[in-house]
């Protein structure tokens, strides 16, 4: 059997494993049903007898009002996607302040995820205040060797272990940008959650930039979909781009309702979770320690978010089978995939702790935690 076949048979029982435990932290995109989905939409709070949207009207119109009144915005649009949603902002930006440099991270998604987009479809080119896995500081910022039009901060930065700077650290690093007379970008894909260690509420956060992106299905779990909010000549200026972009979608309907169902039902609970994922860390720190394992790390050891890092010294294959195994013989899902990171023989997966992982206790990730390491 050729390897890729070994891959797809596994991804189907990852798939399976997950869809039929019965204890987890979190249930992931890949186990609900067309089905169940369906249902999901349904039962959202919305007039089912309203006109379904065209071109972005209707329920998409009532979902960027929602947005732009959360981050206390002029204005916000609705795009199809992250990706689309920034390349478009920092290009907007880019023409604004006539500088197509931007000083991001380079673990944030743009240099991660969207294919070299910025320099490729827009033209745009990138310095990096620093390259450590952590958020920059303000002397990083201002020490920058040349000009740059827009500062963008990923808050939280999730390849770094989904951390954030405090209050008064973010503070300093956006009027250090603005020292450098650029324009500031949150990539706020995560800032639904981030309230909790910043100690502000949304609007003051997005108040410190002068446009920001949210994502929709990220810790909504909405199907898909982004908005981009700020000023609203900037957020005009942003529609015509997205059209420009293909991002002119004939109906969203769907994801618009399921964006606004995550904003009532997940949006209100998000502090539950951040507050379940520091618990949830703590016991896995204490259970790694007298598990027998020679090394384990928590990262961050308090989680920013309900989201977070584990690090092991195992092959990610190995550790992820053992995931597996303890998913189909206890029905207890604990961690999920693993991948390479760091020095050769380390591996880390994220943790993500929503509803599902509202109910588990120390006692109870102890006790996963014996179980998975029996695996190994």
């Amino acid at each position: 059997m050729s390897d890729s076949n070994e891959e797809t048979q596994r991804d189907e029982r990852l798939a399976a494993a997950w869809r039929a435990a019965g204890r987890t932290l979190t249930r992931g995109p890949r186990e609900a049903t067309v089905g169940e989905s369906l249902a999901r939409l349904a039962a959202a709070p919305y007039d089912m007898d309203a006109p379904a949207d065209v071109y972005g009207d209707g329920i998409v119109e009532e979902l960027e009002r929602r947005v732009a009144e959360l981050l206390g915005t002029q204005d916000a649009a609705f795009f199809p996607s992250g990706t689309m949603a920034q390349q478009v902002a920092l290009r907007c930006w880019a023409g604004r302040t006539g500088n197509p440099v931007v000083a991001l991270h380079p673990m944030s998604h743009p240099e991660m995820w969207e294919g070299d987009a910025l320099s490729t479809v827009s033209g745009l080119r990138v310095v990096h205040p620093t390259t450590e896995p952590r958020q920059p500081t303000p002397e990083e910022v201002g020490a920058v060797r040349e000009p740059f039009g827009t500062l963008m901060l990923e808050l939280p930065l999730r390849e770094a272990g989904f951390l954030l700077p405090t209050w008064e650290e973010l503070v300093a690093l956006v009027e250090a940008g603005r020292e450098r007379e650029a324009v500031i970008h949150f990539d706020g894909a995560r800032l639904w959650e981030s309230t909790v260690r910043l100690g502000r509420p949304l609007p003051e956060i997005a108040g410190l930039a002068d446009s920001v992106y949210v994502s929709f299905y990220k810790s909504l779990g909405g199907l898909s979909g982004a908005a981009l909010a700020g000023p609203r000549e900037f957020v005009e200026e942003t529609r015509v781009w997205r059209h420009r972009y293909g991002g002119q979608i004939f109906r969203q309907f769907p994801q618009a309702l399921s964006a606004l169902a995550g904003l009532d039902r997940e949006l209100p609970r998000l502090p539950s979770y951040v507050a379940q994922a520091r618990m949830v860390a703590g016991a896995l720190r204490e259970a790694f320690a007298t598990s027998g394992v020679p090394w384990s790390r928590v990262h961050p050891e308090e989680p920013h978010t309900h989201q977070f890092q584990v690090w092991l010294p195992h092959e990610p294959d190995r550790l992820t089978d053992a995931g597996l195994r303890q998913a189909e013989e206890t029905g207890t899902v604990l961690f999920r995939r693993w991948s390479a990171g760091g020095p050769p023989g380390l591996a880390v997966t994220e943790l993500d702790v929503t509803e599902p992982g509202l109910s588990w206790t120390e006692s109870d990730v102890h006790e996963a935690v014996s179980a998975f390491v029996a695996r190994i």
